[in-house]
């Protein structure tokens, strides 16, 4: 999200550049340091931020908790604690790089199930329909295979069986 914004940022400057797209706390080129502002004062404004600070809560809990509540990174919430002079500049440092850390460290998910994503893309019931009409003799399977972005034949049975279509 705090990615697209900025370059929204870009685009309301009159510019066209993806830039720096890793986690780097500072950057020294003015427009990209006005559009990291203009990025995180549109999705955690600092009034936002601020009513929604709760006293005696721990820095790792605050981070989740907001991060997940304005829908952006726990580095992105850390920078405008930083912007609320609630961090230091030198506790902004140590603790950004230590979330840098803890994120790199962190497991990655697998990928999801094909079947139930190609399915959800165009639409469970579009999807069941399809299916269901090819199997019926109601429709072709080059027809089915372009609705449904398949081309192999065994993709489209395993897209069967997932959605419960008996063949």
């Amino acid at each position: 999200m705090f990615s697209l914004a900025h370059e929204l940022a870009h685009l309301w400057l009159g510019e066209s550049a993806l830039s720096n797209l890793g986690p780097v706390p500072a950057t020294s080129n003015d427009t990209e340091r006005w559009c990291n502002r203009v990025a995180a004062e549109l999705l955690v404004p600092l009034a936002s931020l601020e009513a929604s600070l709760r006293a005696g809560e721990t820095l790792r809990r605050t981070l989740d908790r907001l991060a997940r509540e304005f829908k952006v990174s726990t580095l992105v919430i850390l920078r405008r604690l930083h912007d609320a002079g609630r961090l230091t500049r030198e506790q902004l440092a140590t603790e950004y790089e230590a979330e840098v850390s803890r994120l790199c460290e962190m497991p990655r998910a697998g990928g999801g199930d094909f079947y139930l994503t190609a399915a959800a893309r165009v639409g469970k019931r579009f999807a069941y329909a399809v299916v269901s009409a090819t199997w019926e003799g109601r429709a072709s399977f080059t027809e089915a295979s372009r609705l449904l972005g398949f081309r192999k034949m065994d993709t489209f049975r395993k897209l069967s069986s997932s959605l419960g279509v008996v063949v």
